[in-house]
């Protein structure tokens, strides 16, 4: 059941800002960055499929689930197309198993038409051993059914239970997909619009799930557009609680985070609780950032707190937690913390040795990965944050 927005749900001043004063620090201090993704880090892709935009079926602790001995993914995949930036028109869930280092593609996570948008964008899910209820909360992106794909985006939810008779895992009997909240308008854009272009897309997307250890009260945090923005870098993380244990009702709230004038696309945000503090994590690209403002690299940014609503501080002084290297800037992208702090995401234009797409288009299917990056590792303390080395 939809639920108007509340404004007054939770104090005035809590969004937490990040600002061009904590940007610019970027250029002051040592960025600490992945290591080069080389051929021999590339896993074998799915036939005739690319992945990206990963993310585990964990428990509400947020805690990854074990699976009959190895780790459910769900992962947005789209049959491979000579440029591949058009896999976002064909998106579907896929439900991938893994086993140690062996990886299983168990086919598509929903049935064909049954969700509400032409495709499916990114989301996170949980999972109850008792029940073996698994929990989807995903973007659908589009209408099912529209002749020329829109960019509009809503957030949805549906409940599946997982199935463990067969070789592979499945899961079955989805029920009827519902919606979670909807932009109010106000605080948040509504994202209704029919086209928008790499970099200047606006955002009601990507939920991610957060349970607050503190009083045991479900969340959803989300990536967002301001409303009321005089900027046309106007990036936000969104978040929205569940009125009941049950996660029938929602209520959507103020925005926990701004990048107003700074960057236009805080993607898959998420917030994981470690050391006694909230971190909220999201992904970024360095081509988002505000005209006018010497922009941050490609990689993984974040904030800490001691509690759920603030007062948040960027880690690292900056944000920036891990970047792509120097070397290679486009090699992966979308990364996901776990509740162990290692951190995955898929690899993107790698290899490129110094060369451009621009200049050299025929890299756009050459080089493209479409497949997991390797993992590694984050430690954090307070408003630190730092990369374990391989």
């Amino acid at each position: 059941m939809l639920k108007e927005a509340i404004p007054q749900t939770v104090p005035t001043g809590t969004c937490a800002v990040w600002t061009a004063e904590h940007v610019a620090k970027l250029h002051t201090t040592d960025v600490p960055r992945i290591p080069i993704i080389g051929a021999d880090d590339l896993l074998p892709g799915l036939p005739g499929l690319d992945i990206w935009d990963m993310w585990p079926l964990n428990l509400r602790d947020g805690s990854t689930a074990a699976i009959a001995g190895g780790v459910l993914w769900f992962a947005l995949a789209a049959p491979i197309q000579p440029d591949p930036i058009l896999r976002h028109g064909f998106a579907r869930i896929r439900l991938l198993w893994q086993v140690g280092p062996a990886w299983f593609d168990c086919g598509n996570a929903l049935p064909d038409g049954f969700a509400p948008g032409s495709r499916d964008w990114s989301g996170s899910a949980i999972y109850d051993f008792i029940t073996r209820d698994v929990t989807l909360f995903f973007t659908a992106a589009g209408r099912r059914g529209e002749e020329k794909l829109t960019v509009e985006q809503r957030l949805f939810q549906t409940t599946g239970t997982l199935d463990l008779s067969a070789k592979l895992p499945a899961i079955r009997n989805w029920v009827s997909p519902r919606e979670i909240v909807v932009s109010d308008d106000d605080n948040y854009m509504l994202v209704n619009q029919a086209e928008g272009l790499p970099g200047k897309l606006k955002a009601f997307r990507d939920p991610a799930y957060f349970r607050d250890p503190a009083d045991g009260k479900n969340y959803i945090v989300f990536a967002a557009s301001l409303k009321n923005s005089p900027h046309e870098a106007n990036g936000a993380v969104g978040i929205a609680r569940a009125l009941n244990d049950a996660l029938t009702e929602w209520e959507l709230l103020p925005p926990l985070l701004s990048a107003d004038g700074i960057n236009n696309e805080l993607e898959r945000p998420q917030l994981v609780y470690a050391r006694g503090m909230y971190y909220l994590f999201w992904s970024t690209q360095a081509h988002v950032f505000a005209q006018g403002l010497k922009p941050g690299p490609t990689g993984m940014y974040g904030m800490a707190a001691p509690s759920l609503f603030g007062h948040y501080q960027p880690l690292n002084g900056s944000g920036l937690v891990v970047a792509n290297p120097q070397a290679e800037p486009l090699q992966a992208y979308s990364w996901c913390v776990l509740g162990d702090l290692s951190v995955t995401s898929f690899v993107d234009y790698w290899g490129m040795a110094g060369r451009t797409l621009e200049a050299h288009p025929e890299l756009l299917r050459s080089q493209f990965g479409g497949v997991p990056a390797p993992f590694f590792k984050i430690t954090v303390d307070g408003t630190n944050a730092c990369l374990v080395t391989r």
